[in-house]
């Protein structure tokens, strides 16, 4: 019965509203461009974008969001279908797993922490691959540590297998990186003694094959080594070169975690040793449990520093981290409920301080948007001050919500200081998941005006016309989405030079950010036909 409990209120939380807001570029938008590009070509062997071959990712992901705008229609709802449907079973899953490891205490505060933490419960509203790639790793490293317990091993290897396989499908052989790292530096930890045997790992090594085979084993013998050789360079680029300005300082993730899966985050704090001599792992537990424990402790620092180091760095780089973080968290919030830890007082401060912090943010949200005209002075950087000059409509009583989360972030803090440990704990992930709704519901569409409302506009514009509409300078998939864009009969449409000063022999039109547009302005063959918020769009003389 909980488990249906638990569906459906991750289902309330997660699907109502999934189309309030366009989709985001690029990831967003690129991964739905993919699955409606499918859709339009009718093909499902081959991921492509512009309808052109795209080797960046691998299409499982793409394959659930191109069923899903088969059955709700190419929107945005339907991108982000599979994610929430998705953020459904992960929780009951967490459910699942806590209950065998202890009981359905330790169920129910995994599920908590994972949905009352901001990262964590957003990427289940969002369009992104993340969640389904980390959800199928989580699996395969999780069948990997049942092998040693449970009563048919081998069952568990297959399993473990094809999650790993399922998750090179959906992002690519990153996941076989992890994995290794994650194994090899437990089998370290452990002195050799994992519970694993060599068959069992070629039991996994051989059903990651099978599965992986089953799309790249096609695409090799339909169109040769060249798609797979440009996936593999794209991979090894991505992990070893900052890509498309997104290199960041090494604590980058470190601090997007700790404010990010707040409050699940600062339980971490409470694995630090107190008197000396006293081990994180202090505290009744199982076997089974301290292994498990041990296996997300490596899984947490293996993804952690992999992605510290690698030169690209996104904010969803590190969601893996989610799972383990999510759990070790969890097994504070089980202990401290069943009065076997205690929290200090520096951790209550501190997950105070964090909180209002957060709350400070939401409630500055709207005082910024009303008051913008004496903060655009300041802003140094021109397309951002023209981003700002979107009409979006503002009202000083908006910043009540972030008001209020403060409100019971302070109420959790008395809660714990009284020793109402429960109570506060409750209070501060429920109404984690209340901001965290109204900040999709409310806000969300909002931001999403001043960074890219004006160039999705004008890409609507020419849904249903025969025109080439393409951006400059910049990198974005909006413009095909968005045109709902046809494969282009004429094939000099690719060649940049033909659009600009070539016979086109259609109507044509470009956009550009307005940081850029000054070399464009100056064209003989362009006009301006538009300029707003920081977008400014051109058309073929």
């Amino acid at each position: 019965m909980k488990y249906l409990l638990i569906a459906v209120a991750a289902a309330i939380l997660f699907i109502p509203f999934l189309g309030a807001v366009h989709l985001f570029d690029w990831d967003e938008i690129n991964f739905a461009e993919a699955a409606r590009e499918m859709i339009v070509s009718h093909n499902y062997s081959q991921v492509q974008i512009d309808f052109q071959p795209f080797w960046e990712k691998p299409p499982l992901f793409i394959w659930l969001q191109a069923i899903s705008m088969q059955l709700f229609g190419v929107n945005e709802f339907a991108a982000r279908f599979p994610n929430a449907v998705l953020g459904i079973t992960t929780l009951v899953t967490l459910y699942g797993i806590g209950k065998k490891l202890a009981d359905e205490k330790l169920g129910l505060w995994w599920t908590l922490a994972y949905a009352g933490s901001w990262l964590p419960h957003f990427f289940f509203k969002s369009g992104i691959i993340d969640p389904t790639f980390n959800f199928f790793i989580f699996l395969a490293i999780y069948c990997a540590f049942r092998i040693a317990y449970a009563a048919k091993p081998s069952r568990m290897a297959l399993l473990s297998g094809i999650f790993l396989g399922l998750a090179v499908l959906t992002k690519g052989p990153v996941a076989i990186l992890i994995s290794i790292l994650t194994l090899l530096f437990y089998w370290l930890y452990k002195k050799g003694k994992i519970g694993i045997s060599l068959v069992q790992l070629g039991l996994i090594t051989l059903f990651a094959f099978i599965t992986t085979a089953l799309w790249f084993g096609y695409e090799l013998i339909v169109h040769g080594w060249w798609f797979i050789n440009e996936f593999v360079t794209y991979q090894v680029r991505l992990l070893t070169t900052p890509d498309a300005g997104h290199g960041h300082s090494f604590f980058y993730h470190w601090i997007v975690l700790l404010i990010g899966c707040f409050p699940a985050s600062l339980l971490l704090f409470t694995y630090f040793r107190g008197r000396k001599g006293k081990s994180i792992y202090s505290g009744s537990a199982s076997a089974e449990v301290k292994d498990f424990k041990t296996w997300m402790w490596v899984l947490f620092w293996v993804v952690l520093i992999l992605f510290s180091i690698v030169e690209t760095k996104i904010v969803h780089y590190s969601s893996l981290c989610y799972f383990p973080l999510s759990f070790l968290a969890a097994w504070q919030l089980y202990r401290i409920s069943e009065n076997k830890l205690q929290l200090h007082a520096w951790n209550i401060v501190l997950m105070l301080l964090i909180g209002l912090a957060i709350g400070f943010a939401i409630a500055l949200l709207p005082i910024v948007g009303l008051y913008k005209d004496v903060l655009i002075p300041h802003i140094h950087d021109k397309f951002a001050q023209a981003n700002l000059q979107a009409q979006v409509p503002w009202s000083v009583w908006e910043a009540a919500y972030g008001g209020a989360y403060m409100l019971l972030i302070i109420i959790s803090s008395i809660l714990l200081f009284q020793k109402k440990v429960r109570a506060g704990l409750l209070c501060m992930f429920l109404s984690t998941i209340l901001a965290i709704q109204i900040t999709i519901v409310h806000f969300t569409p909002k931001i999403e005006r001043y960074s890219q409302g004006a160039a999705i506009d004008f890409f609507k514009s020419f849904v249903g016309k025969d025109n080439y509409v393409q951006v400059l300078t910049y990198h974005s998939y909006a413009h095909l989405f968005y045109t709902k864009k046809l494969p282009p009969v004429n094939k000099n449409y690719y060649n940049s030079n033909w659009l600009l000063s070539g016979p086109v022999d259609k109507p044509t039109f470009f956009v550009c950010r307005i940081t850029d547009s000054e070399p464009w302005r100056k064209d003989p063959n362009l006009t301006v036909v538009g300029e707003k918020n920081g977008f400014v769009f051109f058309k073929r003389k």
